[in-house]
Order: structure tokens, then C-alpha cells, then sequence
């Protein structure tokens, strides 16, 4: 069999094997991501990150035009000293985030989903003050577009329809 055919082949067994057990792609007709959109209305951001968080999470959702749900969220991030240099200067930090939400139907007080999501940025301390305090906000709005895809996957992995 040549190369071609066993790829055509094994193709049509995965596909096959896809089918069969229900998958349906999130983005594809009868997806969950249709039914998500403009769905849920994420809680007023009160800070910069969070404005990021909720510009990053509507871009992937889309805004609120027929909410059905709200997301509540509490997020708490930790600075840590990554790297040090000889002269005992900090070169390098960490920014750790931890974002708890909880989706709700409106008009409802019983959360429908929870989640807690976590990760990190970093970013680098060398340069002067501007390029440091520069650095420092890219790397939180890097940490927040992560949080927010994260949400969005774990909506999207959901059976919400």
C-alpha cells in the first residue's frame, strides 16, 4: 500500500471512530460554541487585568447580546523573584494567577459549572524602569488572555447547550 493510501485509509478509521462515539466539533455546525455565543456576561472588570480578561474571554465568546449566563470571577496573582543576578539585583519575576469563576444561569443563585484555572508569565527586570514596568504589564495581560482561554475551553468542553 503506498504512503497516500494508508493515510487515506487510517483517515477514514479515525474519522470513522469520531463518528461513531458522538464527536462533534466545538466549532462545527451543532457545536457547543454556537450555542455559548454572546451567552454569558462576564462580571465588570475593576482593574486593567481584569479589562484584559474580559476583552480576551468576549473575543473568544463574543459579547453579551442574548445573555443566558453570568460569570463571576475572583482572581489573585503572586509576584515571585525569579532570578537574581551577582550584584544581588532581581533580573527576572514571575506572576502566578489563579482565577476561581463560577457560571450561573441568570435569575439563578446555583452555580451550573466551577472552575478554578492557573498559570504563569514572566517577565524581565534588566532594563530601565519604563521598559520593566512595560514588561510587567505585558506579562499580566499575556497571564490574563491565558486565564480567559482556559475558561473558554472548560465552557466549551461543557455540555451547555
Amino acid at each position: 500500500m503506498s504512503w497516500s493510501r494508508r493515510t487515506l485509509v487510517a483517515s477514514a478509521l479515525w474519522a470513522s471512530l469520531l463518528a461513531g462515539c458522538g464527536f462533534a466539533p466545538v466549532y462545527g455546525p451543532g457545536g457547543g460554541a454556537r450555542a455559548l455565543r454572546g451567552a454569558i456576561r462576564v462580571a465588570d472588570p475593576e482593574t486593567e487585568f481584569g479589562f484584559d480578561f474580559v476583552t480576551r474571554f468576549e473575543e473568544r465568546i463574543g459579547r453579551p447580546d442574548a445573555a443566558r449566563f453570568a460569570l463571576d470571577w475572583t482572581l489573585s496573582v503572586k509576584e515571585r523573584e525569579l532570578a537574581i543576578d551577582d550584584e544581588n539585583t532581581i533580573t527576572r519575576f514571575n506572576l502566578e494567577g489563579t482565577l476561581a469563576w463560577r457560571l450561573t444561569p441568570l435569575g439563578a443563585e446555583d452555580p451550573v459549572l466551577t472552575g478554578r484555572e492557573s498559570s504563569f508569565t514572566s517577565y524581565s527586570a534588566t532594563g530601565s524602569t519604563i521598559s520593566t514596568l512595560e514588561s510587567q504589564q505585558d506579562a499580566e495581560q499575556r497571564l490574563a488572555v491565558i486565564l480567559a482561554d482556559a475558561v473558554v475551553a472548560r465552557l466549551l468542553a461543557s455540555d451547555l447547550t
